[in-house]
């Protein structure tokens, strides 16, 4: 079994990382722009690996590294610029093809190639990272025992050793837009420094990492989980980047409209304010986290879903979250395991399709807990707590909910 993987970056080389861990490939391909760090990630690999110069942006580059894959893990970002045009290279070249998209647009542009995906035989997961990713196919797990009405996702992570410009770009532009929400049963718009998205704002406490302030996201569950989750009437999607500090930055830089892509002439040197605008972020960050006091990766998802069960109102709560794993892993793991099924033949599916509407919560659920094991993290950092139509408290063991 061959598996290429595309982009080497902090998601990227975890995936890769978990995927040597947990086997089932004799060959994993690793296509990078910067062939010296990928070739020193392939080399960290007990399976062959091999890694081939790769630039996202050259369609020939990416058509000749998929050739003889079984199946494609694209980690390069940002999504919104890479993640349809990838997708639609994998497809023509009839290959199975798993990403981590997050961005909306992009989703939205990749759901459209749903039919060419079927025509071409071909099964695409997208999505599949922690949100999206994890929290589609938590809630799609509740609906083995509760009729949803209602899904509130929300998430942070930061403090990660190494921050790449895709990422911040992908902050940058997720602040930029309209966001969706699905309230009332319907779909509409906030934006993130208006009211309406105001509105939504929220302290959330995440177990393990701490209580922050949350805003909207435009992660693509709120308009995937309506597709999939019968009689769910409201989906939500709130977070932050960790520390508060540097979430502030990064707003602070969209508020003075400094991201325009179009080219300065400064003296000799040209230089669009987007580009200026992400080095500058990225040159305070180690500074913020100090002053913050913020040491080391943290992150968090956090998934209440709500809805009826016999007639009576319950809430869930999910929490993974831990101090010591960042974005890296609450990313990279997740699409790593949706590539391992996708390799075993357990996503069945085809065409182009969120983790909700094709993978099985609890064969993830269980190669997660694997993951860890083998990567020396023992359990799954899971925290599940109940609440009645009074709102009492029940704290529930995973394995009790999840025979994983």
């Amino acid at each position: 079994m061959h598996v290429t993987v595309l982009g080497c970056g902090v998601v990227g080389t975890t995936a890769i990382k978990t995927l040597d861990v947990l086997g089932g490939f004799e060959r994993i391909t690793i296509g990078d722009i910067n062939v010296h760090y990928a070739q020193n990630v392939a080399d960290s690999c007990t399976c062959e690996a091999r890694c081939i110069k790769c630039n996202a942006k050259n369609p020939e580059d990416l058509r000749e590294i998929m050739k003889k894959s079984d199946v494609v893990l694209n980690c390069i970002g940002p999504f919104y610029e890479y993640g349809p045009p990838i997708l639609s290279i994998a497809i023509a070249e009839g290959v199975n093809y798993v990403d981590v998209c997050d961005d909306l647009d992009a989703t939205t542009e990749e759901l459209k190639l749903h039919q060419k995906a079927v025509d071409n035989n071909v099964s695409a997961l997208i999505g599949m990272g922690s949100s999206p990713g994890l929290a589609n196919v938590l809630v799609k797990f509740c609906e083995n025992f509760l009729d949803i009405t209602s899904v509130d996702i929300y998430h942070a992570h930061g403090g990660e050793e190494a921050e790449g410009p895709a990422v911040v770009k992908h902050r940058i532009h997720s602040m930029e837009m309209d966001i969706p929400v699905f309230l009332h049963g319907a779909l509409q718009t906030v934006r993130l420094f208006e009211d309406s998205g105001k509105a939504l704002e929220e302290m959330v406490e995440f177990p393990g990492v701490g209580t922050y302030p949350v805003y909207v996201y435009p992660h693509p569950e709120t308009i995937t989980l309506p597709r999939y989750i019968r009689g769910v009437n409201r989906v939500t999607n709130m977070g932050l980047v960790l520390p508060p500090e540097y979430a502030e930055l990064i707003k602070s830089v969209v508020r003075l409209g400094i991201t325009g892509e179009v080219p300065l002439h400064i003296g000799n040197v040209e230089i669009s304010p987007l580009d200026f605008a992400v080095h500058y972020i990225l040159s305070r960050r180690e500074s913020l986290m100090e002053t913050s006091g913020f040491k080391g990766p943290a992150g968090c998802l956090k998934i209440v879903v709500s809805g009826e069960k016999e007639g009576k109102k319950e809430t869930y709560s999910f929490a993974l979250g831990a101090r010591g794993q960042g974005m890296g892993e609450g990313t990279g793991i997740p699409a790593a395991i949706g590539t391992i099924l996708m390799a075993q033949g357990k996503i069945t599916k085809k065409g182009v399709l969120p983790p909700e509407a094709c993978a099985n919560p609890l064969e993830v659920l269980f190669l997660a807990q694997k993951a860890l094991e083998s990567g020396g993290k023992g359990e799954l950092p899971f925290l599940i707590e109940k609440f009645d139509e009074e709102g009492n408290k029940t704290v529930i063991d995973h394995k009790k909910i999840f025979p994983i």
